[in-house]
């Protein structure tokens, strides 16, 4: 089975009292409601990873940003053995410059987290493996198989290194 090509989009700023944060947002409905998850989508045909974050950043969030201001952070790979019509390959992208105010959809209720205090016991299973990492900075590359609960990492490979430049 092939891998579904999916995107996020990561949206950090400053907050007031000079903490780092991360837009995030809580699942509504779909896979993996009721958990909080970043930002993003399928990447439709045709369409660039860029193209697509940016695009379910502003469906997602109303937040505009441009496709220059992305940075490429990860490249994870999900496998549901149990489920592989699930498969995905998900481009993770950082910025730090969008504009607007987030607002709820129908899909995704976005709030602002700290980045020193990810609400990990509310995401997926993965995103303690990677998020971290990629919010410091890092570029990730790492796949993950999930048990047969669909929840549960059974086994992650995950690779991180400093981005260059």
């Amino acid at each position: 089975m092939t891998l579904t090509p999916m995107c996020l989009c990561l949206v950090t700023r400053t907050a007031a009292d000079g903490e780092r944060e991360v837009l995030l947002g809580r699942k509504k409905r779909g896979f993996g409601t009721g958990n909080i998850v970043g930002l993003g989508g399928h990447v439709e045909v045709g369409e660039s990873p860029e193209r697509a974050a940016v695009r379910e950043l502003r469906e997602e969030s109303s937040l505009v940003a441009p496709e220059s201001a992305l940075r490429p952070a990860a490249k994870l790979v999900f496998r549901f053995p149990a489920r592989p019509d699930h498969d995905q390959e998900v481009t993770v992208f950082v910025t730090d410059t969008a504009t607007g105010t987030p607002r709820e959809c129908d899909e995704i209720a976005p709030a602002w987290y700290p980045v020193r205090a990810l609400p990990l016991g509310a995401m997926w299973d993965d995103a303690g493996h990677w998020m971290p990492d990629v919010l410091e900075g890092r570029y990730v590359d790492a796949e993950f198989v999930f048990a047969d609960d669909c929840l549960t990492v059974a086994t992650a490979q995950v690779r991180a290194e400093p981005v260059a430049g």
